[in-house]
């Protein structure tokens, strides 16, 4: 199981914590925020990124796979679908180029690809979670 806490701070600041690690997030000026930390999205976005290329580096260590480096971008945007019942929505898209550096047979070229896809992150958004929120007042 994982743990995050939050501490809301000034505006929109926010201190957060894991019991081992301290960092922030905010929003920029345009949202309201004085840009003190990378906004939620952007904190979301980071914690696949560093999936995604964690899950490449295991993988490749597993298989003795030599790998050189690798990099990744993400970006969060929204865009307007139709359903098939011809009702609008907005959906969240989430696109990512991933760099992958090496020589490589086309088979791990083929297997690397995929592995893109399978780190844990990844397939808690690709599947949708369930949250399940508790409030309470003080």
């Amino acid at each position: 199981m994982h743990e995050i806490t939050a501490q809301l701070g000034t505006g929109t600041a926010v201190s957060l914590a894991n019991g081992r690690h301290e960092w922030r997030g905010d929003e920029p000026p345009d949202k309201g925020g004085r840009d003190t930390g990378p906004s939620p999205y952007e904190l979301l976005l980071g914690s696949l990124a560093a999936c995604t290329l964690i899950t490449l580096r295991m993988y490749c260590d597993h298989k003795g796979i030599a790998l050189a480096g690798a990099s990744a971008t993400y970006e969060h945007d929204k865009a307007e679908e139709t359903d098939g019942e011809g009702r609008r929505r907005t959906a969240d898209v989430i696109r990512g180029r991933v760099r992958i550096e090496g020589e490589f047979s086309e088979q791990e070229r083929k297997r690397l690809a995929q592995i893109v896809s399978r780190c844990p992150v990844h397939r808690t958004l690709e599947g949708g979670a369930r949250l399940e929120d508790e409030v309470e007042f003080a």
